[in-house]
C-alpha cells in the first residue's frame, strides 16, 4: 500500500472568522449601483465605503476605530455630479484617496484625521482626461503620487497628481471595455482584461503589449460565479489569492507555489449574506500579536463586516515567517524617475514591533507653468500632437483675451486719471 503524502504548508490550516458584532460598522446606505469595482477601500487608518446619494455620488470615510452605528447625519465625501464607481487609497499617504465617477471626472481627497464637521466638497485636484465613465483606479505601487485610470472609453491614463499632469495615454490598446486593471511589485508592467476575453500584459512607458497569448492555463478550478464577478485579492507575502464572489456568500483561497500543480485549495469562508463589495487591509495595517495574516470588509446592503484570517499558532512571540518585511508607506521613487524609465521595488518595513500610521501628511499639487508645455518625446505617449497642438492653441487664446481685457482697462484707467488731473486743474486755476 502506498501512503498519500500531505504537502507541507503552514497556511495548510488558515481559517477565517467574522469579527464581533460590536466590531463591525452598521447603517451605511451602501451603494446599489451595478458595477464591478469593490465598492470598498481600507488602509490602517480609515475604511472608506462608496454609498447612496442623491443628486451625485459620495462615499463615506471612517475611523477604523468608529465602529458600531454611523449616524446618519455623519459628513461625505461629495463633489462628484454622477455615481462613484471605484475609490482607491494612496499607499503612499493614508490621508489620501482617490475617486473615480460616471461624470469622467478623477478626483483626489485629503482627509483629515479629525472628524470634519461638514461634508467634504472641495478635491485637491480635479482629472479630467476620459471622455466616458472612469470605473477603475489604481496607484501605482511605488513611485510618489503616480495614479492610473480606466474608462468606458476603452483608454488608460496614467496621471501625475502632483501636478495634474497626464503622464501617458494608452488609447490603442483595448478594442472594448477594460474590465480590469492591476500593476506587477515594481509598477514595470500592467496586466489588463478586456471584455474582448483578452489578457494583457503591457508596458506602459513603451505603449506595447508585451503578451497576451496565454494558451494553456497552469492551473483550472471549477468556481461557481453565476451571481457576479469574482474580486481577487492576491497577498505577496503568503502568496494566497483569495477570490470573493461579488454576490456570492464565500471567499475562497488558495496557495501558489513554484512547483506543479502551481495552485493549491487551501479552504473557504462562508457566511449566511451575500458580499456587495469587499475591503482588503494591506498588511501593515494587519495584528500580527494575533496571526493575522489577512482582512477583509465585507459590505452588506446595510453594514460593513470585519472578517479575520488567521493561522492558528499558540505563541504569543513574533512569527517571523508569517511576517516577511513587507512595502511600507515611502514610495522609492519620484514620478519623473519612473517615466524616465527607473523602476524601483517597493520599500519594506518590519512589523516586527508592529505598525503605527504616520500622522497627517498633506499632498500639494504644484501645476506647472502652461507656457512651458513641450511635446513629449521618445517612447513616451501622453496627449497626441494635434490634441497637445489644439489646448495650447486654446491656452494662448484665452490668454491674449485676458491680455487684451487688461489693456482696455489700463487704457479706461488713464482717461479717468486725465480727466481727474483737468478737473484738480481747473480747480486750481479758479482759485487763483
Amino acid at each position: 500500500m502506498s501512503r498519500r503524502v500531505v504537502r507541507q504548508s503552514k497556511f495548510r490550516h488558515v481559517f477565517g472568522q467574522a469579527a464581533k458584532a460590536d466590531q463591525a460598522y452598521e447603517d451605511i446606505r451602501v451603494s446599489k449601483v451595478t458595477w464591478d469595482s469593490s465598492f470598498c477601500a481600507v488602509n490602517p487608518k480609515f475604511l472608506a465605503i462608496i454609498v447612496e446619494a442623491g443628486g451625485g455620488g459620495a462615499f463615506i470615510v471612517l475611523p477604523l476605530a468608529k465602529t458600531g452605528r454611523v449616524d446618519k447625519n455623519y459628513p461625505l465625501v461629495t463633489g462628484h455630479t454622477a455615481p462613484v464607481l471605484d475609490i482607491d487609497w494612496c499607499p503612499h499617504n493614508d490621508n489620501v484617496i482617490a475617486s473615480a465617477s460616471d461624470d469622467t471626472t478623477i478626483m483626489v481627497w485629503q482627509i483629515p484625521d479629525y472628524t470634519p464637521l461638514r461634508n467634504i466638497t472641495e478635491p485637491i485636484i480635479t482629472l479630467e482626461g476620459h471622455s466616458k465613465r472612469v470605473g477603475i483606479l489604481s496607484w501605482h505601487p511605488t513611485a510618489r503620487n503616480v495614479l492610473l485610470s480606466a474608462g468606458g472609453d476603452n483608454v488608460i491614463i496614467i496621471w501625475n497628481v502632483g501636478t495634474g499632469e497626464v503622464l501617458l495615454s494608452l488609447d490603442d490598446m483595448h478594442p472594448d471595455i477594460i474590465h480590469s486593471v492591476c500593476w506587477n511589485s515594481n509598477g514595470s508592467l500592467l496586466a489588463t482584461t478586456c471584455k474582448d476575453k483578452t489578457l494583457r500584459i503591457i508596458d506602459p512607458r513603451k505603449g506595447q503589449v508585451v503578451a497576451n497569448n496565454f494558451e494553456e492555463p497552469v492551473a483550472l478550478q471549477e468556481m461557481d460565479t453565476s451571481n457576479g464577478v469574482l474580486l481577487p485579492f492576491y497577498d505577496a507575502d503568503s502568496s494566497i489569492i483569495y477570490l470573493c464572489g461579488k454576490g456570492d456568500s464565500s471567499i475562497r483561497y488558495f496557495e501558489i507555489t513554484d512547483e506543479p500543480p502551481f495552485v493549491h485549495y487551501l479552504n473557504t469562508f462562508s457566511s449566511k449574506e451575500p458580499q456587495r463589495g469587499m475591503g482588503f487591509m494591506p498588511k501593515r495595517g494587519l495584528d500580527v500579536s494575533k496571526c493575522e495574516i489577512a482582512r477583509f470588509y465585507k459590505l452588506h446592503e446595510r453594514k460593513c463586516e470585519p472578517i479575520i484570517m488567521t493561522v492558528p499558532r499558540k505563541s504569543d512571540l513574533f512569527q517571523d515567517d508569517l511576517y516577511p518585511d513587507t512595502p511600507g508607506p515611502e514610495p522609492a521613487l519620484e514620478a519623473d524617475e519612473w517615466l524616465s524609465g527607473q523602476d524601483a521595488e517597493p520599500v519594506l518595513i518590519s512589523l516586527r514591533d508592529g505598525y503605527v500610521p504616520p500622522k497627517h501628511r498633506e499632498l500639494r499639487v504644484t501645476k506647472p507653468n502652461i507656457l512651458d508645455v513641450r511635446p513629449p518625446s521618445g517612447p513616451r505617449r501622453s496627449q497626441s500632437a494635434s490634441d497637445t497642438s489644439l489646448s495650447q492653441q486654446h491656452t494662448l487664446e484665452r490668454l491674449l483675451e485676458e491680455i487684451k481685457a487688461l489693456r482696455e482697462q489700463v487704457q479706461a484707467q488713464d482717461q479717468r486719471i486725465t480727466a481727474l488731473e483737468n478737473m484738480l486743474c481747473e480747480l486750481v486755476d479758479g482759485t487763483d
